[in-house]
């Protein structure tokens, strides 16, 4: 999502219990006519700012629209913009800012305010869905990269009983909740549960089985909560690949976003310089197999 980070740190802030420690430094947060005081740790960059904001403030914060940070200058006193690239190294006064104005919806993905989704991965789906073999492949791409990153992982299993666990292949370690399902949809009490728990989750990466049933029908659900939706045309399909064509193009068309395996993980890290970048180019370094995306069968 469009942001800009405006911060310059002078202004004194206190934590919660009026301490702090060697590797935190105190840190005031306004949104509103709210204010709290908090912590970070030293050398905490934008989405560090941008997750202790949204784990305070939560749902309040509309990410659909532009937003800024700014810290409080004693010098001009007054908030005013920072340089690119800044961290926290002293006490800071700060607040999050939405502008005025509505932002059409980029794609943007950021990993503070994003889950991944993994829908029905199942043995009994092995023979009849098309190119499962390479889904399996791209979406354990997506999941190693989210366990890198540390976002959130939601799974469903249809009908397990008669449908079978999740495939071997798929490594769910740290997989944020594994749920049981007959609905086609993800989107049940438990998967809003999950993302209750997550006050920062705004763009939702969906992958799995079948794109023109429970993929397509999860990502409608929660287009229809506000989510931004991202689907991953690599690692997604069906039986059919007339289904799935044109279940990809439908979405598309609702204003999901239709992307691949790739763009999605270089998007989440942004820049060569980011800490995780070497591991997710190393993910990456072989390119993912095209699921029959290229062919016109």
């Amino acid at each position: 999502m469009p942001h800009h980070s405006v911060l310059h740190c002078t202004a004194p802030g206190i934590m919660a219990d009026g301490h702090s420690n060697n590797n935190h430094v105190p840190v005031l947060l306004s949104f509103s006519s709210f204010s709290r005081p908090s912590s970070v740790p030293v050398g905490s960059g934008y989405e560090v700012l941008i997750q202790k904001f949204l784990s305070i403030y939560g749902r309040q914060i509309d990410l659909h629209r532009k937003f800024m940070i700014q810290l409080y200058s004693d010098e001009w006193t007054q908030y005013i913009d920072l340089p690119k690239g800044f961290i926290i190294s002293e006490k800071c006064k700060l607040r999050f800012v939405p502008l005025e104005t509505d932002v059409t919806i980029l794609g943007n993905l950021i990993p503070a305010t994003t889950a991944f989704f993994c829908c029905d991965m199942q043995e009994r789906f092995r023979p009849a869905i098309k190119y499962f073999g390479d889904i399996i492949s791209v979406g354990q791409r997506l999941l190693q990269g989210a366990r890198i990153l540390g976002i959130p992982v939601i799974v469903s299993e249809q009908y397990p009983k008669g449908l079978g666990s999740t495939v071997p292949e798929m490594d769910l370690t740290g997989a944020r909740l594994v749920f049981p399902k007959t609905k086609f949809s993800m989107v049940l009490p438990e998967t809003e549960a999950a993302l209750a728990d997550l006050p920062g989750a705004r763009s939702v990466v969906l992958f799995g089985v079948e794109t023109h049933v429970c993929i397509q029908q999860t990502a409608l659900d929660l287009l229809a909560r506000g989510f931004e939706v991202h689907i991953v045309a690599d690692a997604t399909s069906s039986r059919s690949m007339m289904d799935r064509m044109f279940s990809l193009e439908r979405m598309a068309r609702t204003g999901i976003i239709v992307t691949t395996s790739e763009s999605v993980l270089l998007q989440l890290v942004g820049d060569k310089e980011h800490p995780k970048f070497k591991e997710i180019q190393n993910i990456i370094k072989a390119s993912a197999p095209e699921s029959g995306l290229l062919s016109k069968v």
